[in-house]
């Protein structure tokens, strides 16, 4: 073989720095660098090895019989290069030696790699043999990978040899050389061989089961009884089962035959049918001429259950049934059998040492006399009727038959129950339900911390979140739910995460890795009896989410076979937590978006008392806003939308929308004309989005309330009507035009005009409160109705109550609700002038609002208002027509309006220096803190806003809380 590399330098420093307790991590294979932390746990010392003999070898058992053939082959193509063959058993055992130069031979004696040593990863640390046992997969150790330091001049790889039927390891095949011929072909070679061996382990376990079959075919004949009915074909032949049992009530009878050839304590059983009748089960011994043993399942029916023919003879049946073995090249069917002797029953079902069944031995039936008890109560069970073969086959592959599909019908529930949501908890917990008690007494699901916010999952930390614990008791001493976890390396969590592979370890009390997580815990864990364990990392799309730990107490130790199960069922489950991380993280980033474009908190404003909620779905984050928006006037905006869809483009497009509607409102436009800009924008998107094929979509409540008069304008875009809360305790649902949803354009919008008692609440909402697949709306408007019948209530109150009698779970769409108080303005903080179109009046004008500001104790103002009113009256005595109108109000600012019949906008520009006029807005714009025009149904208005004496410049964005439930 040719030299492929020679690393011993580089490793024997690592050796060295790993005893030294120094990082190896980047100059250690990540397989040899686990088992090197298990042998320290263990106490191993390198130089100090002691490698014991044991005498109780199996030199003549079925892995030497199987894998003879396989060794002799490979002696001879191995003859003349300088590597020896080794086959050990299941305790690292070392049973052959085969090849190897004399050197060679004498190297390997000196370091009692001989028939009868054994080479236990326990015993003697890190090498090919105990390794590959160990890890249970095929390992390679080079020179100072190895612990002992014997070992060192040697190369080693090993494989292990399954049962093909059990999956559990019968033995080690080992190649070993010294480090110098060394070739990473012999992996491929010493896999190639096991896998040899173990087709030869099938064909032993195959011929006994037809060995079984001839012995139990030869036992049929020995036992005929006289006066046997005429063979198949003949007049009266046997029915066949097709005409007595359907399928149904066929695969029933053998799934029960199935259990009790895998059952060491039970022999007969009885079977309810489909069709209401009785089949009886009984279990019978046989052996056949080489000694093999196995079980035969016989099952009977009442006499009365066959169908009589015209001479009033009973017609029997026969069954043709499969062999109760693993699958293989060939299907062994059992014909039809003759009539055999009615199957003797035992005593009934022991509570403690099992009864054997009668056996058949060499052809030879043993069965109880006739008349005895036994025989008698045989009779009475099967009700006197005829047996026919059902199955056959050994205890142990009965055993596995039954295992088999009892394993898909878990696979099955895993995939139906796993990933009924996208919820990260609730998908681990449906993992931990599917699996307890089917397959483990015991599982924990630990994820990263990332995978619980949705982000993408990271190692760094190595710390874990226990989602989830299945559990058959309530107390087992494992770490509880919601603590954080931390697996070393060393344990056999810490090395699937590093493999990538599941690790088993069946007895944890021989297990030091895995003590080492939490000595004091895992000490009680042992002594409460928790014996065996599966470790599966659960990765998915390229990245590690967790690792999920399966525990066994009472039932039996898992084994190979439960380790591929186990990671089915744990791949199946990290693809629906992946799904629901990134359902997570897409609902996270949706949702702060919305909340970043929903208002952060409400504008001062004295019109309403506002108290609102936004509660985002439990599926996914849709277009619900709402908004307050003050205007000229001390009059107040309200609106609540709702954009069609979910996710990130719904919460952008509302974003959009409530932008644009902020613009058009502070425009003072009207209710209907406001709607009708949105719609024409909503129409824009959904063309820019959808290339006109589609549609965008939202619906709209807009209000307008004027404390002053106490009238509020409505118009509504495809949206539920609002709810009116009457002083009294009185709830109306006033009637406003419904108009179109926005988008679909077409028809005009109308508008309705209240007038709102002082104190009536306003209750805006999207159609998330009220609707819902498992109730009719008006169910919900009656609710609604019921939830705000309670006068006096503050806004806040009424938002909770609302949202208890509505939503007591988690909604499934969106919800925004605003419940609006109305407050009136005081008649004394109003003044109200008309004037006709003379330059007279400026003066006149200006003198009363003079003594109107001295009354309300506003002196300061008196010279900055006279100029901002003189300079307006002017423009509409001069430039405009009657009726002109003057008011002031006193609100959070000095508010000062000017009327006229002129639709004609004001434009403030820069004057030239020779120019006489057109500086009057511009001096209106410098004393004023705000001012403005917006258009009434009989001309316009011109205001201006000035802050009052002593009082701080009010934040127009002052937070008041988004409450959320």
């Amino acid at each position: 073989m040719a030299v492929a590399w020679d690393d011993i330098d580089k490793l024997t420093g690592a050796h060295e720095r790993f005893y030294d307790g120094r990082e190896v991590e980047g100059n250690v294979r990540s397989p040899i660098l686990t088992s090197w932390q298990r042998c320290r746990l263990l106490g191993l010392v390198p130089d100090q090895l002691e490698i014991p003999y044991q005498e109780d070898l199996d030199l003549h058992g079925r892995l030497i019989h199987a894998a003879t053939p396989v060794l002799d082959k490979m002696e001879t193509q191995l003859s003349g290069e300088r590597v020896s063959v080794i086959l050990c058993d299941d305790k690292a055992r070392v049973l052959q030696r085969r090849g190897g130069d004399p050197e060679l031979n004498r190297s390997l004696d000196a370091v009692c790699l001989a028939v009868g040593f054994a080479f236990a990863e326990q015993i003697a640390g890190t090498n090919g043999i105990g390794t590959t046992l160990a890890d249970r997969r095929p390992s390679y150790v080079f020179g100072s990978e190895h612990f002992a330091a014997c070992m060192h001049p040697f190369a080693c790889a090993g494989a292990p040899i399954r049962d093909p039927l059990s999956g559990q390891v019968e033995g080690i095949l080992d190649l070993t050389c010294r480090r110098s011929d060394a070739d990473p072909a012999m992996m491929k070679v010493v896999r190639d061989a096991a896998r040899d061996i173990e087709r030869r382990l099938l064909e032993q376990t195959t011929q006994r089961e037809r060995d079984l079959l001839r012995a139990f075919m030869r036992s049929q004949r020995a036992a005929r009884l006289p006066g046997e009915p005429p063979s198949v074909g003949s007049e009266g032949a046997l029915p066949s089962i097709d005409d007595v049992l359907g399928r149904a009530d066929q695969a029933l009878l053998r799934a029960k035959a199935a259990e009790l050839i895998s059952s060491p304590h039970r022999f007969m059983a009885q079977v309810e049918l489909f069709n209401g009748q009785i089949a009886t089960l009984t279990c019978r011994s046989v052996a056949g001429l080489s000694g093999e043993a196995g079980i035969a399942v016989e099952a009977s029916l009442p006499y009365d259950a066959g169908r009589a023919d015209e001479a009033g003879r009973v017609r029997r049946m026969s069954v043709t049934a499969p062999l109760a073995v693993a699958p293989s090249s060939e299907t062994l069917i059992i014909p039809a059998p003759r009539k055999v002797a009615k199957p003797p029953e035992a005593a009934p079902e022991p509570t403690s040492a099992p009864v054997p069944a009668v056996p058949f031995v060499c052809g030879e039936t043993a069965a109880p006399e006739p008349g005895t008890a036994d025989g008698q109560d045989a009779a009475a069970a099967t009700g006197g009727g005829e047996g026919w073969l059902l199955l056959v086959g050994e205890l142990g592959v009965g055993q596995l038959a039954l295992r088999a599909r009892q394993r898909l019908e878990l696979l099955y529930d895993a995939s139906v129950r796993i990933g009924t949501t996208l919820d990260v908890t609730r998908t681990a917990e449906e993992l931990a339900d599917v699996v307890v008690p089917r397959f483990a007494d015991f599982v924990s699901v630990d994820l990263v911390d990332a995978v619980l916010r949705g982000d993408e999952a990271a190692l760094e930390t190595g710390e874990f979140r226990r989602v989830a614990l299945g559990a058959v008791l309530g107390s087992s001493h494992l770490t509880e739910v919601g603590e954080s976890v931390r697996f070393l390396p060393s344990t056999p969590q810490g090395q699937c995460l590093a493999t990538r592979e599941a690790v088993l370890e069946p007895d944890l009390a021989q297990a030091p890795g895995w003590k080492a997580i939490d000595p004091a815990r895992t000490e009680k864990i042992l002594r409460f009896g928790i014996r065996s364990l599966i470790a599966v990392p659960m990765y998915a799309r390229g990245a590690t989410l967790g690792v999920v730990s399966f525990y066994r107490w009472q039932q039996r130790a898992f084994e190979e076979d439960d380790l591929r199960l186990a990671e089915e069922m744990v791949g199946r489950a990290a693809l629906s937590i992946d799904n629901a991380r990134r359902f997570t993280r897409e609902h996270n980033m949706a949702l702060a978006l919305q909340r970043s474009l929903l208002p952060r908190g409400l504008p001062s404003q004295n019109a309403v008392e506002v108290a609102h909620r936004y509660l985002p779905a439990y599926g996914g984050v849709s277009g619900d806003w709402y908004d307050v928006i003050p205007l000229s006037g001390a009059r107040v905006a309200l609106a609540v939308g709702d954009v069609v869809g979910h996710g990130l483009h719904a919460a952008a497009t509302m974003g959009r929308l409530r932008t644009a509607l902020q613009n058009f409102a502070v425009l003072d436009l009207p209710a209907d004309d406001l709607l009708t800009c949105l719609d024409e924008l909503v129409d824009r998107l959904d063309a820019d989005q959808c290339g006109g094929d589609g549609i965008v979509g939202a619906t709209c409540l807009y209000a307008v309330y004027d404390p002053v008069s106490r009238r509020c304008t409505l118009a509504r875009a495809g949206h539920p009507l609002p709810a009116l809360v009457l002083p009294d305790g009185t709830v109306e649902f006033p009637d406003v035009p419904a108009g179109p949803p926005l988008g679909l354009g077409g028809l005009p919008f109308e508008t309705v005009d209240l007038e709102i008692p002082e104190g009536s609440e306003l209750v805006l909402y999207t159609d998330g409160l009220i609707e819902e697949r498992s109730r009719d709306i008006d169910v919900g408007l009656s609710l609604l109705r019921r939830a705000l019948t309670h006068p006096g209530r503050p806004p806040e109150e009424t938002c909770q109550a609302v949202v208890e009698a509505l939503l007591p779970g988690r909604p499934k769409d969106d919800v925004a609700l605003l419940v609006a108080r109305m407050h009136a303005l005081d008649p004394d903080r109003v003044a109200t002038w008309e004037l006709s179109a003379d330059p007279a009046n400026v003066s006149t004008v200006r003198g009363a609002v003079t003594e109107q500001l001295e009354r309300w104790g506003l002196d300061e103002l008196c010279f900055t208002t006279e100029l901002v009113v003189s300079e307006l009256v002017t423009n509409a005595i001069r430039y405009a027509r009657e009726p002109i109108e003057v008011r002031l109000l006193r609100d959070s600012a000095l508010i000062c309006e000017v009327s006229d019949g002129s639709s004609t906008s004001p434009r403030m520009r820069r004057a030239a220096t020779t120019d006489e006029g057109g500086r009057g807005l511009f001096l209106v714009a410098q004393l004023a803190s705000r001012w403005g025009t917006r258009y009434t149904a009989s001309g316009k208005v011109i205001w201006t806003e000035q802050h009052l004496p002593a009082s701080p410049i009010p934040d127009h964005t002052e937070r008041t809380g988004d409450h959320a439930a």
